[in-house]
């Protein structure tokens, strides 16, 4: 990189800290904090809900692979995420602000105590942090990579300069100050995308070159799967759906509180269909550049990490670099930073307050004291993570197998629990689930029972959802549904 290109991403990251302490003076409590007073436009929401969907991974690990596989990524991966979020827009999504506005919430998982139990609320939240400290810490690990091959700084330098600036502006500002660096870091995205893209295009002769590319590629890497039944084949893309519908439905903590902090169902539904539509479009200008790697840059060792860093430093003047590397920052950071604020609404509502008396209750200014300190340190376990991350499978392993796995156990009660025709489902329901599909996990990765890859991507979802469902139908077919829970279901139907 050059002088300019350090001018541009310095430049970048002062808007990101103006935009957080500019933020501070419409941060009153904690629900401030945390939802935004229940008043985010739905533009904004369904904005943010999209672009929390990217981050350095995408970049990183989804490079690599588009640079090997081709045009299959855009279909397991953006049209996977916008059918789901279609569907999700009819059964879960419209759902969120409903339960604030019911209840009061400002953590996706506070409302379990009431149609659960308490026992039930603190397992799925204590299982949902831990997830969200492999998922955070891949993005901290990507963006670690990406700044190593921008600028040679050593990886773990990266990981920390990219957490410790997200840090200050999401523990200033909260979740007001993420939607709208979200909003800003759009922006850029798609200024230093549109660039790339045209410059590509240029560089391999014209705009016939986006159908023309994939006669230079390999067959395989213009077919809309992989072929077999591995990884990114159809059947795999099939199964990763489900897992797609529930973390974007609001199975992932920080996409709920996009729904959550809205005005009403309408808006949500408006917030949800936008975001969608943004990931059928998006996706095919982001990715070209991705796809038509081995002609512009044959034989790359390793393009999870070498393929984006050099295609902007090859097409892209000085300043563009800089901004290129200022947008996939902003995209990680908008995701971690946005899973921070989620996951300290969570520590601070759900799991503190049944560990000690002092944390129930809180007000003011002391709810928003320990919604800040709940911030900083979740950050800081979560670059531990990414430190450490080779442990865990690196990046790719960090999001698809851990996260994508542990997942569905933990967001089959909380989304199935909105549903009135899953009302039979008890606290027993909830904490069963989550344990059976804990173990699926558990006993695969232990290497104790032998399955296809493919099939263990999803076998702890799976097994959670039967579980769930035979307490819902068959063993408390004959039960009484708790007077508070129908109401619930009633004023969530409604």
């Amino acid at each position: 990189m050059q002088t300019l290109d350090y001018v541009a991403v310095i430049g970048f990251f002062v808007v990101m800290l103006g935009i957080g302490f500019y933020s501070l003076k419409s941060v009153k409590n904690s629900e401030d904090f945390f939802v935004g007073g229940g008043k985010i436009p739905w533009w904004l929401s369904g904005i943010s809900h999209h672009v929390s969907g990217y981050s350095g991974v995408v970049f990183v690990a989804y490079a690599g692979v588009a640079y090997q596989y081709g045009l299959s990524l855009y279909f397991w991966w953006g049209v996977n995420i916008a059918l789901a979020v279609i569907i999700g827009s009819k059964l879960f999504i419209p759902r969120w602000p409903k339960l604030r506005r019911a209840l009061g919430i400002q953590s996706p998982t506070e409302y379990l105590k009431l149609r659960y139990n308490k026992a039930s609320q603190l397992i799925i939240a204590i299982a949902g942090v831990i997830v969200k400290l492999f998922d955070v810490g891949a993005k901290w690990a990507a963006m670690g990579l990406l700044l190593n091959g921008f600028t040679g700084l050593p990886v773990w330098t990266g990981i920390i300069i990219s957490s410790v600036v997200s840090l200050i502006y999401i523990a200033v500002g909260g979740l007001i100050a993420d939607l709208w660096t979200d909003f800003a870091q759009f922006v850029v995205q798609i200024v230093a995308g549109l660039v790339l893209f045209v410059s590509t295009i240029i560089h391999l002769g014209g705009i016939d070159s986006i159908f023309n590319i994939w006669k230079q590629l390999p067959a395989e890497n213009s077919r809309m799967f992989v072929e077999g039944t591995g990884s990114y084949s159809f059947v795999w893309s099939i199964l990763f759906f489900f897992v797609i519908l529930l973390s974007y439905s609001g199975g992932t903590w920080n996409l709920a509180t996009r729904f959550i902090s809205v005005k009403d169902d309408v808006a949500a539904k408006k917030a949800g269909r936008l975001s969608a539509i943004l990931y059928l479009i998006w996706p095919l200008i982001l990715f070209f550049p991705m796809w038509a790697g081995p002609v512009i840059m044959p034989g790359l060792e390793d393009p999870a990490a070498q393929l984006y860093p050099g295609l902007t430093k090859m097409f892209l003047p000085q300043g563009l670099v800089g901004l290129v590397l200022a947008s996939m920052f902003a995209n990680t950071l908008s995701m971690c930073t946005s899973d921070a604020n989620t996951i300290s609404a969570v520590l601070t509502r759900d799991i503190l307050p049944e560990i000690s008396d002092k944390f129930k209750n809180l007000t003011g200014k002391r709810s928003l004291y320990y919604a800040r300190i709940t911030t900083i340190a979740f950050t800081a376990l979560t670059i531990i993570f990414a430190l450490y991350r080779d442990v865990f499978g690196d990046v790719i392993g960090l999001v698809l197998k851990w996260f994508a796995a542990l997942l569905g156990p933990t967001a089959i009660p909380l989304l199935l629990g909105l549903m009135p025709q899953f009302k039979k489902a008890d606290g027993k329901a909830a904490v069963s689930s989550i344990i059976g599909g804990l173990a699926v996990f558990a006993f695969t990765n232990l290497g104790l029972v032998t399955i296809h890859p493919t099939i263990n991507l999803i076998a702890p979802l799976a097994v959670s959802f039967i579980i769930y469902c035979l307490f819902a139908f068959v063993i408390n077919k004959d039960k009484e549904v708790k007077p508070e829970v129908e109401e619930l279901m009633k004023s969530l139907s409604e």
